[in-house]
């Protein structure tokens, strides 16, 4: 199974899209779900960062893939719910029963609870923060740190620099070697 395979992608998408929903990408769209307006971890990047070399988690995906898929057919079994061959078993979930589904799988006490957080941190990370990308390139495309979460534009000379604080007070004193680019000495 690797980022080719329709199941393994679909599946992947789903996963994030259950950890921060958006809107679907086309009115054919299964793997998102649609519950929100706006964009969601999938446009955000969350495959694109799971697959970065950083994280150091591509190599463990086809895994979850599987078990995720495994865990969506029993899940649909326990309740009598037909899944639609069409697509993967999570994918076939409505979003309600993938989000109790994940709630299963990242709850203290289940065995499996690391693998799930890990990947759940990742599809969140790729919305708020963006880690895949520098800062000045998730910028100019328009990815949601700053279309939804309001992150300024630098200045004109390409840095950041915030003229209020950040708890509307100073809370420490600059250090005395920090250079006038702000780095330390």
């Amino acid at each position: 199974m690797d980022s080719e395979d329709p199941v393994y992608t679909l599946t992947l998408e789903a996963f994030a899209d259950t950890i921060v929903p958006g809107e679907k990408r086309h009115p054919d769209d299964r793997a998102i779900a649609g519950v929100c307006a706006g964009p969601g971890s999938v446009q955000a990047g969350a495959l694109e960062l799971m697959h970065h070399s950083a994280p150091g988690i591509e190599a463990g995906l086809p895994s979850l893939v599987a078990m995720l898929n495994n865990h969506a057919t029993n899940y649909a079994q326990e309740l009598g719910l037909e899944l639609d061959d069409a697509v993967p078993p999570f994918v076939a979930l409505a979003y309600e029963h993938r989000y109790a589904l994940v709630g299963r799988l990242t709850t203290p006490g289940h065995p499996e609870k690391a693998g799930w957080v890990l990947l759940a941190l990742f599809s969140n990370m790729a919305f708020d923060s963006a880690p895949h990308k520098s800062t000045a390139q998730a910028m100019a495309e328009g990815h949601p740190v700053s279309t939804v979460l309001g992150f300024k534009p630098a200045d004109a000379d390409g840095l950041w620099r915030f003229k209020d604080y950040g708890y509307h007070q100073e809370l420490a004193k600059t250090h005395p070697n920090t250079t006038e680019s702000g780095s330390p000495a």
